[in-house]
């Protein structure tokens, strides 16, 4: 942690350094030629560590006359394009430049620490930004990151959490300076901790907001990062860190208000009363915020309101009754052998829970089910991931041939189900789970090209079976 610290306040070092770099004359590495604007680069190499990369997003009309908000956005992937595709329309229509890096993942945060410096540094040098508008964004771990980052640089004007909040080893406290938008798709088992932690920041007196969008745990759609990257600019205006532009806040209040709008004619009474509440938060201070304080007090006298907050506090309990007895088995496997009567339960209840979910019909109670079931399948994958890191391939295996039962559809399960076996001497089986993989991956190639890559296939790449995986698929006109 002392060294993620450092990692973290090096940036305050970089912020303070920025306007000597911007002023003074750009050199080679930081010509604006270098980088196209109006696109998504993929891959930007930064100048002084080769293995440090970042996809970047400049809006068409950049220029380095101006200051530009920046976004620093980390994937627990390390898919640094996938976050700036997704924000590339609500960047160039609102002016922000977006840098996700392709090095930063889940896993030690030491790393994902070097990478978010070496990306700062890198597009402070080439780009004109703004000080006072430095923004970071994560997905999952990713969001746990960015959260820590904003707390630890103190050059934060705000963070994106999508499907995660907080560290739990660094909970938001009083007196940060930064604004939070949080986000969870409603399938996300994380979606009660992102709810719960909007409520922590209100208590806290944060600027604060929480959108939700219909999915899993995932990136939320280009729609809901249009709404957060336009919510920071309100707030930066409320702040002064921007001028204000008050055509912006109205056009803003009536996209505001058309939401809500829509979630009262779908019947969700509850889900509009909380647009209108925190409109009138929003927009208090930068316009006329009456008429939605007046709408939010109206709504929250109306049964159906109290009704959806019981309602919603309810899923989230029946959500840890699910997975309660799921978790406790999982916490006994390491001192039990892979094969074991806790480990068979512990599949019982997971096919249980799944046939649950794959027959419920009710939409609330399958909400919860999957919630339940995609909470189970994360924590299996990441506890077979550490059991390999740690060389247990038998308690790995176990652990992630489990989350394969849990989302016998994930191609990521089956690929890592396979290695498992692989490193555990069963070739038959290893076969097994790649040819599944094949058959459900959406992208054969790249799964051809993963498979020639892993080490844990080593020994098997000379062989009839190895070669039939990795050829590619016929074309079936041509067959």
């Amino acid at each position: 942690m002392t060294r993620l610290v450092l990692l973290c306040a090096a940036l305050v070092v970089f912020c303070a350094q920025a306007p000597a770099q911007q002023n003074s004359s750009p050199g080679p590495s930081s010509a604006p030629q270098d980088l196209q604007t109006g696109v998504v680069i993929a891959k930007v190499t930064s100048a002084t560590q080769a293995e440090q990369s970042y996809a970047v997003y400049i809006p068409s009309h950049y220029t380095r006359e101006k200051r530009w908000p920046v976004v620093y956005v980390f994937d627990p992937f390390a898919r640094g394009d996938v976050p700036v595709e997704l924000m590339k329309d609500a960047a160039e229509r609102y002016g922000y430049i977006v840098a996700g890096s392709n090095n930063s993942q889940n896993g030690p945060w030491k790393a994902s620490a070097e990478a978010a410096q070496a990306m700062v540094q890198d597009t402070r040098a080439r780009l004109a930004i703004d000080d006072k508008r430095i923004y970071f964004a994560g997905l999952s771990g990713g969001a746990r990151f960015a959260a820590l980052l904003a707390q630890t640089c103190k050059c934060a004007a705000g963070v994106l959490l999508d499907s995660a909040g907080f560290s739990p080893s660094s909970p938001p406290v009083a007196g940060a300076n930064f604004s939070v938008f949080g986000t969870a798709g409603t399938f996300d088992f994380n979606y009660p901790e992102v709810v719960n932690l909007d409520a922590k920041l209100a208590a806290l007196h944060y600027a604060h907001a929480f959108s939700q969008f219909d999915g899993p745990h995932n990136w939320g759609p280009a729609t809901l990062m249009d709404e957060a990257l336009a919510w920071f600019r309100l707030i930066a205006m409320k702040q002064g860190r921007e001028e204000s532009d008050m055509a912006f806040v109205k056009q803003q209040a009536a996209e505001v208000e058309k939401r809500a709008k829509a979630f009262e004619a779908a019947g969700d009474s509850y889900d509009s009363w909380k647009q209108y509440r925190q409109a009138a938060e929003t927009f208090d201070g930068l316009g006329d915020a009456t008429p939605f304080r007046e709408r939010a007090a109206a709504l929250e006298k109306e049964k159906a309101v109290r009704d959806g907050a019981k309602r919603e506090q309810q899923e989230f309990e029946e959500q840890t009754r699910l997975t309660a007895d799921i978790y406790s088995g999982l916490a006994a496997l390491p001192q039990d052998a892979p094969r074991s009567d806790s480990r068979e339960e512990v599949e019982r209840e997971i096919l249980r829970l799944r046939n649950t979910a794959e027959n419920e019909k009710n939409p609330q109670k399958l909400r919860v089910d999957r919630r339940a079931l995609s909470g189970i399948f994360v924590a299996l994958m990441e506890t077979g991931q550490e059991r390999l890191d740690a060389k247990d391939i038998s308690h790995a295996r176990a652990y992630i041939e489990l989350a394969s039962d849990a989302d016998p559809e994930s191609v990521w399960a089956l690929c890592q189900v396979a290695v498992a076996r692989a490193l555990d001497n069963d070739r038959k089986g290893a076969f097994e789970s790649l040819r599944r993989a094949k058959e459900k991956s959406k992208d054969p190639a790249a799964l051809s090209a993963w498979i020639k890559g892993e080490a844990a296939f080593a020994n098997f790449r000379d062989t009839p079976e190895f070669r039939v995986l990795v050829a590619p698929l016929q074309d079936p006109v041509r067959q």
